[in-house]
């Protein structure tokens, strides 16, 4: 697999996620990752470490440098948890859990996160801004209500199939109130 391809169509995917999400600095943004899918196999079947960093790495520079957070979503060995930097799990009120992930229990992005976060940790829930699935790995449990689906100018990664939500706020009232223009889908 051409580790350069994968490269450019995650940050191509991710700024186009970005922009169409309308994210502001200090928003939360889970990415779901197979890396098994990503060449090819089936989800959780061929982990790749490699794939993983080289994911994760390429979504961590591109959203520090927006000031927007990053939660890595583990598989379901692990219940689905998260890793987030400890400052993030802090000031959202997170509660931080014990289990340290592995390759085939966690996954390849979990491991990628503890690699290059500063100071990472495992939560068990977090509500999202918004997110990114890449090799249908189920995010929608750690993305806010109400959810908005946004089609990415790319639909793989590699051979994984890529979705991506967003989230807007819900909207409350009756026949009389007004709502503000949403921004993500631009009425």
């Amino acid at each position: 697999m051409d580790q350069r391809r994968i490269q450019i169509e995650t940050q191509q995917i991710l700024e186009d996620v970005l922009d169409k999400a309308s994210l502001q600095e200090g928003a939360l943004f889970v990415l779901g990752l197979s890396s098994s899918e990503v060449l090819g196999g089936h989800i959780g079947k061929d982990s790749s470490q490699e794939i993983g960093e080289l994911i994760v790495k390429t979504m961590l520079e591109l959203l520090t440098a927006k000031g927007i957070h990053l939660a890595v979503q583990g598989c379901e060995h692990v219940n689905r948890a998260l890793v987030v930097e400890r400052e993030v799990a802090i000031k959202h009120q997170l509660e931080i859990v014990s289990v340290l992930p592995t390759l085939h229990a966690g996954g390849s992005g979990q491991l990628a996160a503890f690699r290059y976060m500063k100071d990472p940790v495992e939560v068990e829930f977090i509500r999202a801004d918004a997110g990114l699935d890449i090799g249908d790995t189920a995010i929608g449990m750690h993305i806010k209500h109400v959810q908005v689906p946004i089609r990415p100018v790319l639909r793989e990664i590699g051979l994984a199939h890529v979705t991506a939500l967003a989230s807007r706020p819900k909207l409350i009232g009756g026949a009389r109130a007004q709502y503000p223009i949403d921004h993500i889908r631009k009425i």
